[in-house]
């Protein structure tokens, strides 16, 4: 795969989501492309379909037309199984909320994801160390999330993304549950991190100046994407 190729591309998605007797077009006509190396913010109102637009992005839902390029790879004539196996070694997550299991140490959390992707243990668990000092938590190991503050939860959840070395990251209101000052910690550990790796990045925030510090700006509207410049759209 050439580094051309690399990154995500959307090439005129549509989702309509139909509810009684109406439907609503949460997509209409989207394209875009965000290459290897280049962080894009996807700002808009609530509902305007910013997590749709990545569940779509992340192969975790079809589109109801359109295609979608993982490194330059059709994934629409794919099955079932080919989807998971490229989302799982192409594709990132980072949710709003962490979503770590509580019953698993910060180390296991991210020691799983790597072995469900075939990664054998030994391997894995170097891997999550390696990661858990890039967040500053190396010393918080073995601590389980009910024993992580708010900010510390979602490194983990930052490291668990990275776990299985994807070239794409999504992240969904990456830092939108936390207090301020921790958000910005929390986001500049990020930035650093997936400008270090030469991820192609969607970020999806309500926040304009966190937007402004990405490489590239959408905002989703009225089921159509634009790309801006400034951070008043």
């Amino acid at each position: 795969m050439s580094e051309t190729g690399r990154g995500l591309r959307l090439d005129g998605v549509c989702r309509t989501f139909h509810q009684a007797d109406r439907s609503l077009d949460v997509l209409r006509e989207v394209s875009l492309t965000v290459k290897s190396g280049e962080l894009a913010a996807l700002v808009g109102p609530s509902g305007a379909g910013k997590s749709t637009l990545l569940q779509i992005s992340g192969l975790l839902e079809p589109p109801d037309r359109g295609e979608v390029f993982i490194d330059g790879r059709a994934s629409g004539i794919l099955g079932d199984n080919e989807r998971s196996a490229l989302r799982r070694g192409h594709i990132g997550f980072v949710y709003q909320y962490h979503h770590l299991l509580p019953e698993f140490s910060a180390l296991e959390n991210i020691v799983l994801p790597q072995m469900i992707a075939g990664t054998d243990k030994a391997a894995a668990r170097l891997r999550a160390s390696e990661l858990l000092a890039a967040v500053g938590l190396a010393e918080r190991a073995e601590h389980r999330p009910s024993q992580l503050s708010g900010g510390e939860q979602q490194r983990v959840a930052i490291a668990r993304g990275l776990a299985n070395r994807p070239s794409i990251l999504l992240a969904d209101e990456p830092t939108g549950n936390l207090d301020p000052d921790t958000a910005e910690e929390v986001f500049g550990m990020l930035l650093k991190l997936v400008r270090e790796a030469g991820l192609a990045v969607v970020i999806a925030t309500h926040n304009l100046g966190l937007a402004e510090r990405m490489d590239r700006r959408f905002r989703l509207e009225h089921g159509h994407v634009v790309e801006f410049q400034n951070a008043t759209p």
